[in-house]
């Protein structure tokens, strides 16, 4: 008995629902490994402030330096991340307005610090406060993906950066972040994005898209549709405007198809 056009629409559909699901599933599992990183920074920098408050007084930018050996073995571990540490909120440190304790690997594979002129009498990058790898995980004191962007402060590369908000004392102390090349996670998920029937990308909270395998749609430009960080806080597809939304796997990165 053959199958009724019904039938043969409704098998198509679910093929394409699978496909999706297994997608967003493997875009998830790699940057839930990135994400590892972040976590492990973010236990180490909030047991060295429990550490400080416990004896008493406030971190100086020199207690950070327990996190490095930390740091180091995530850089030289994990293949995605070119760079990682804590970037102190302002007025966390006793001895400076701001800090980052970052450390990425260099174009010979040495890992080295990022040595930052944060005096903010002449410096622009003084206050990275509006950057979205610190401004969304501090608003919502959720993990976030920001960009992708030239990250002009770290390494000249079009780079994304994963990050998630460390506290002290039930106090949001700054972020623990590590950063990803595009050219690395493009590598990564745009195969898995070419495999979909139609053409996909892949957008954050902020609906700047990752990394598409859509023409229309280039890596960096702005995705028109609904409030994305909504769409993942519920974490359950939906459709808008003729475009089919999947969130990925528990990752703040939305799945979409034209």
């Amino acid at each position: 008995m053959g199958w009724s056009p019904g039938q043969v629409h409704s098998a198509a559909a679910t093929l394409d629902t699978d496909a999706e699901a297994w997608v967003a599933s493997q875009v998830g599992g790699a940057l839930e490994a990135v994400f590892e990183t972040v976590a492990a920074t973010r236990h180490d920098t909030a047991a060295l402030l429990a550490k400080t408050a416990a004896q008493g007084r406030r971190p100086a930018s020199a207690d950070l330096a327990a996190l490095r050996p930390g740091l180091h073995q995530r850089l030289t571990r994990q293949e995605l991340v070119s760079g990682v540490g804590f970037v102190a909120a302002p007025g966390l440190l006793t001895d400076v307005p701001a800090w980052l304790e970052w450390w990425q690997t260099g174009a010979d594979g040495d890992v080295r610090p990022l040595l930052l002129d944060l005096d903010p009498g002449h410096s622009a990058y003084s206050d990275y406060t509006h950057w979205d790898w610190f401004a969304l995980p501090r608003d919502t004191g959720r993990r976030a993906v920001a960009g992708p962007y030239v990250d002009y402060l770290c390494s000249d590369e079009y780079s994304l950066t994963l990050s998630a908000p460390v506290e002290t004392e039930g106090r949001f102390a700054g972020v623990a972040a590590a950063d990803v090349y595009l050219r690395h996670f493009e590598a990564a998920v745009l195969p898995l994005l070419r495999r979909l029937p139609r053409p996909a990308h892949l957008v954050n909270a902020r609906g700047r898209v990752a990394a598409s395998a859509d023409p229309a749609h280039l890596a960096g430009s702005l995705t028109k549709g609904p409030d994305f960080g909504e769409l993942l806080t519920e974490g359950t597809p939906a459709e808008h405007a003729g475009l089919r939304l999947v969130p990925c796997h528990r990752i703040p990165l939305v799945l979409v198809l034209a």
